[in-house]
């Protein structure tokens, strides 16, 4: 059985701990209430954009959106794969990490010399680094300025690669956010663009005036609306991670309470066993005296 002071120590080392994964849950979750204000506010935006533009896709002539929605034969992939750049969060990181690995293994089956991959995120470009991926290395500390304008430089060069050929589908991976304990991964085609059928459920599909013209409005809005996707996908992703840490400080914690029950348990009986040990010697010595 351990001694006092191996308890105490062991108590005191646990308690710290307890503050911390406590302060680390606290921050989660004010960072998470931000990030969730931000995906409310975006949502509407992105789902009214992508609607607009799923009509006017089922009227126009393919060629004029042909630079975006083109299906070439995949020999050459990009996987932008979203993850943290901490951890403490987890399966956060290593689900992500997961689903990139099947898809290129189960899915798409493609060789390594075959597939590109964006990370964003520490972790992800230290993960895919290490198991010598090709990657583009520019973008991984994206998270660290999440904003609009940064992620707009980083959607633009993805947009370009598609353009020049230089990638044949571009796939988004990353985690969306349902609820603070629920994310659900997914894996999202990002380019080509795949339009709307043109008899699409009842007919109602909604056409529009175009001012000044349709090539004009076409040229304006789809850029807008991936910039606008590939921006939410960032939020979905941010806003998981911080779900996914204050779930797992919320545990950590509740296993330190655990924890800090059983030892009290043993101090208890460690001290209580050191106690009778003592009276026992000190009985022991008295009846030993008075046989003298």
């Amino acid at each position: 059985m351990a001694n006092i002071k191996e308890v105490r120590n062991r108590i005191k080392s646990v308690t710290a701990t307890q503050q911390i994964t406590k302060a680390m849950k606290m921050v989660a979750a004010a960072k998470l209430g931000k990030a969730h204000s931000q995906i409310l506010q975006l949502r509407p935006y992105a789902e009214k954009l992508t609607t607009i533009l799923g009509n006017i896709l089922a009227r126009i002539e393919q060629e004029l959106v042909k630079a975006y929605t083109q299906e070439r034969p995949m020999n050459k992939l990009l996987l932008v794969v979203i993850s943290s750049d901490r951890g403490l969060c987890g399966a956060f990181n290593i689900n992500v990490f997961k689903k990139t690995l099947s898809y290129i293994q189960e899915t798409c089956k493609l060789s390594l010399q075959q597939v590109t991959l964006l990370p964003i995120g520490k972790k992800a470009f230290d993960y895919f680094q290490k198991r010598n991926f090709t990657l583009i290395k520019d973008y991984a500390m994206l998270l660290r300025h999440l904003n609009f304008e940064h992620t707009r430089k980083a959607s633009e060069f993805i947009v370009e690669a598609f353009q020049t050929k230089t990638y044949d589908r571009v796939i988004l991976v990353y985690s969306e956010f349902k609820h603070i304990a629920t994310q659900v991964l997914k894996v999202e085609q990002f380019l080509p663009i795949i339009p709307p059928p043109k008899n699409e459920g009842n007919g109602k599909i909604i056409d529009y005036i175009y001012e000044p013209t349709k090539d004009y409005i076409v040229e304006k809005l789809v850029p807008q609306l991936l910039k606008t996707q590939f921006y939410k996908a960032l939020l979905e992703s941010n806003a998981s991670e911080q779900g996914a840490r204050m779930t797992a400080m919320s545990k950590a914690t509740d296993n330190a309470d655990e924890l800090l029950k059983e030892l009290s348990l043993t101090y208890n009986r460690t001290r209580q066993t050191a106690i009778t040990k003592e009276i026992i010697e000190i009985v022991a010595g008295a009846e030993a005296l008075s046989r003298v």
